[in-house]
């Protein structure tokens, strides 16, 4: 890692767990089988592409989840169970994210819709006790918000663009090894996120002073 002036990081798998599993039960107790061919962290089909674009709202994606599942399931059903997806924040990393502030600009990217956003944002305030994780941030990005979603390369453009940043300059951090690579291709520095590492013990940027 060379010349860093600024960060983007993803929020699930990296500051956020997270737990594809765990929602994929919850979708199965209701009937809905399959849904992995719906929903990974690989992929998402259509349905839930439009809503983490903000091409749809709550409401259209109950109403559209409901008649692709062919299942008669209540609103609050569907919520519950995709907010299952949603499970607590690293407390160490966001120690580490404070550190960094300080050497670093940061930036959040993340692949997200407005129902987990409510969502987690009441978990961070349960949990951790602050207004807003985006507070961690020089500015917080989220593509239902910016209408693009990683591994697009518009929505890596998108936060460039908007902050002046030079993508040689920029270390991008996921967990996804897509979404890593589409940001290297635009030049950003990477660090893919595997499964047991945490921001807080990456020695290469100090992350734990």
């Amino acid at each position: 890692m060379q010349n860093i002036k600024a960060i983007i990081f993803d929020l699930g798998g990296v500051i956020l767990d997270i737990s594809v599993d765990k929602t994929r039960r919850a979708f199965e107790q209701l009937g809905v089988e399959e849904f992995e061919k719906m929903y990974s962290l690989k992929d998402a089909n259509h349905l839930f592409q439009k809503l983490e674009e903000g091409k749809i709202n709550d409401q259209e994606f109950y109403d559209e989840f409901r008649k692709s599942s062919g299942k008669k399931i209540r609103d609050d059903e569907i919520k519950s169970s995709w907010n299952s997806l949603l499970l607590q924040f690293r407390t160490g990393t966001l120690v580490a994210l404070e550190a960094l502030k300080k050497k670093y600009k940061l930036f959040l990217l993340s692949n997200t819709n407005l129902i987990h956003h409510h969502a987690f944002n009441k978990i961070f305030e349960t949990q951790v006790g602050k207004g807003s994780l985006d507070s961690y941030f020089d500015r917080a990005y989220f593509s239902y918000q910016i209408g693009y979603r990683k591994p697009e390369p518009e929505a890596y453009e998108y936060v460039l663009k908007e902050n002046n940043l030079s993508a040689i300059e920029t270390l991008f951090i996921d967990d996804s090894l897509q979404n890593c690579d589409a940001a290297q291709k635009l030049g950003m520095q990477v660090i893919q996120l595997i499964e047991g590492m945490r921001v807080e013990e990456l020695r290469m940027l100090d992350a734990r002073y």
